[in-house]
């Protein structure tokens, strides 16, 4: 006889800053890496968890993607929602831009267009596992090599470890974060590429529709507690990833 599919028992609290889909993305995730839900476990689906939870299906679901985005669970068309292969995830030294040009010997220059604080809202707060309204500064700044615009880049990071702007314009963003005390020990990220608009093609010397190497990325510290959220657009003609791969 099939196995009945895992549902979580949780205390929704909706007087809490904490976003809903946060209460219950954080005990799944708790129980996964804990182990004690083992890999391959079947979990309800979204519909389920929100007729028993009394939430919303979206609700519901970003909870469920939340998981997702963290590789901790599978959902398959046909199959359903099930726990991840255990990973094993081994320490990383993760460079900020700033840093390998330097090393590189090329000249490295960069203009802060923005060093915004604000409250986070609910899906800043939810992609750095942060209560709704916890200050968080957003960052966007222009880096030039050699005299030559290269990358855009845009960041968002709690306020408490947040780089001043002035500190930004002559610093790697990741070197001011050592300084205060934030080691990164893990990131994951996801590339890709798409046009240019307007404004990009501006500020990076490119003809509107050119292509751009694009990379997100979250860093996480020694808790696995999300660091920074990043989105940088590179210009395709200008910088390429290399990587070495294993038969």
């Amino acid at each position: 006889m099939p196995k009945e599919p895992f549902s979580l028992e949780v205390e929704i609290d909706r007087n809490s800053p904490t976003p809903l889909h946060q209460q219950i993305a954080d005990p799944l995730i708790n129980l996964i890496q804990s182990g004690a839900i083992e890999p391959g476990t079947k979990l309800e689906d979204e519909v389920s968890m929100a007729h028993r939870l009394q939430v919303s299906r979206p609700t519901a679901r970003r909870a469920l993607e939340t998981l997702v985005n963290r590789g901790l669970i599978v959902r398959r068309r046909g199959a359903g929602t099930a726990v991840a292969p255990r990973q094993i995830h081994r320490p990383m030294a993760l460079t900020s831009l700033h840093d390998d040009l330097a090393r590189d010997g090329r000249s490295v220059t960069t203009e802060v267009l923005e060093w915004l604080a604000q409250p986070a809202d609910e899906d800043t707060a939810a992609m750095l596992s942060l209560a709704v309204g916890t200050p968080v500064v957003r960052i966007k700044r222009l880096r030039f090599t050699d005299g030559e615009p290269l990358a855009l880049m845009m960041n968002v990071l709690p306020e408490s470890i947040a780089p001043t702007r002035a500190e930004l314009v002559d610093h790697g963003f990741y070197e001011l974060l050592r300084e205060r005390g934030v080691q990164i020990k893990l990131g994951t990220q996801n590339i890709g590429a798409r046009l240019a608009d307007d404004t990009e093609a501006q500020l990076l010397d490119e003809a509107p529709g050119a292509a751009l190497l694009m990379m997100q990325r979250t860093a996480y510290d020694e808790q696995q507690q999300p660091v920074e959220v990043g989105t940088h657009v590179y210009r395709a003609s200008r910088y390429t990833y290399s990587q070495t791969v294993f038969a």
